[in-house]
């Protein structure tokens, strides 16, 4: 399978975008001197992912109740698994649901 020269240049990148928010905001001045559009896109999708979570679990942090918080532990790595793969593959892959709004949202931040 060949890759577009421009996805191999992002990937590490992109890949490191996803490992924690810090990861997400190394990933975005890592792509601030040489604008990758593959890392972008990436970029855009794992600091969404990172600030969904972090504010999902601010929200829910006052139930003590495992059964409520577990649920949204899963289904936040099920959500990150899925995305990193698709970096990890060189693929652009949405998030499902709130993918488009990540781009469209963090358009500015990793153009």
């Amino acid at each position: 399978m060949k890759t577009d020269a421009n996805i191999d240049k992002g990937k590490n990148t992109a890949i490191i975008s996803y490992i924690t928010f810090v990861g997400g905001l190394i990933a975005l001045f890592m792509n601030a001197e040489e604008k990758n559009k593959f890392a972008s896109f990436h970029i855009r999708q794992a600091i969404g992912l990172h600030l969904l979570q972090i504010s999902v679990f601010i929200i829910i942090s006052g139930f003590n109740n495992l059964v409520f918080i577990f649920p949204f532990w899963i289904l936040f790595f099920v959500l990150w698994f899925y995305a990193f793969l698709g970096a990890v593959q060189g693929r652009r892959v949405l998030i499902p649901l709130v993918g488009n709004y990540f781009q469209n949202w963090f358009k500015t931040i990793a153009p």
